[in-house]
């Protein structure tokens, strides 16, 4: 991979904004909602969130800050623009993953929906090291992966977009050597048949811990 993926990315979710947002929007079988879904009833109370390549903040990142507080992270400048006013309970921040630095344990649920893959996947074992690094005992983190071998550049709404991955068996190893149980591990099909990933649920191990009030003020 020849061009900078980082810049390739930043710039690419800058200049399709809003029709990434309104392409999202159409999208009726996304099964991110029912993923989503599942793993918010097995978090109690009011969970300390992070959203990883949150976008433009929908639906994602708003049904995360409707149950507790939540951090929503991704390198484009328009869409964390976007997300600011779509969720306005929610804080954000303009960074990659790689240059992501947060506080140890800080978070009850991770979230990383459709955006590894945009990172060279050379790096996504270390990504997964940080990501348990950055939870409580206990806690879960929700991803789509890639499901085969890939590394390349290629078309996404007219931009050039990455995508770079390992086959779902290279990923769980992945994620088992980062620290985590991995519960749920599954290859899905939609959007007519043309999109297909590795969703996870992934659990640090260790006990949960319960603090009596973890609000950001």
């Amino acid at each position: 991979m020849r061009q900078d993926p980082e810049r390739l990315v930043e710039t690419g979710y800058d200049e399709i904004a809003v029709p990434y947002q309104v392409w999202v929007s159409q999208v009726e079988d996304d099964p991110r909602l029912r993923y989503l879904g599942n793993v918010l009833k097995q978090v109690p109370g009011r969970p300390d969130s992070l959203d990883l390549g949150c976008g433009a903040g929908v639906p994602c990142t708003a049904l995360l800050a409707e149950r507790g507080p939540t951090i929503g992270v991704d390198i484009s400048a328009a869409q964390v623009e976007l997300a600011g006013r779509n969720v306005p309970d929610a804080q954000f921040i303009r960074s990659s993953m790689r240059a992501l630095e947060l506080p140890p344990e800080s978070f009850d649920l991770i979230t990383a929906f459709y955006s590894i893959p945009h990172l060279p996947r050379e790096e996504h074992g270390d990504l997964f090291r940080r990501i348990a690094g950055w939870l409580r005992p206990g806690g879960r983190f929700l991803a789509t992966l890639g499901h085969r071998d890939l590394d390349v550049v290629k078309d996404f709404l007219g931009v050039p977009m990455v995508t770079s991955s390992y086959d779902v068996e290279t990923n769980r190893r992945l994620l088992i050597d980062a620290g985590f149980a991995v519960p749920v591990d599954e290859v899905v099909t939609w959007y007519g048949g043309h999109v297909t990933y590795q969703w996870v649920v992934a659990i640090k191990n260790g006990e949960r811990t319960v603090v009596a009030d973890r609000r950001r003020p």
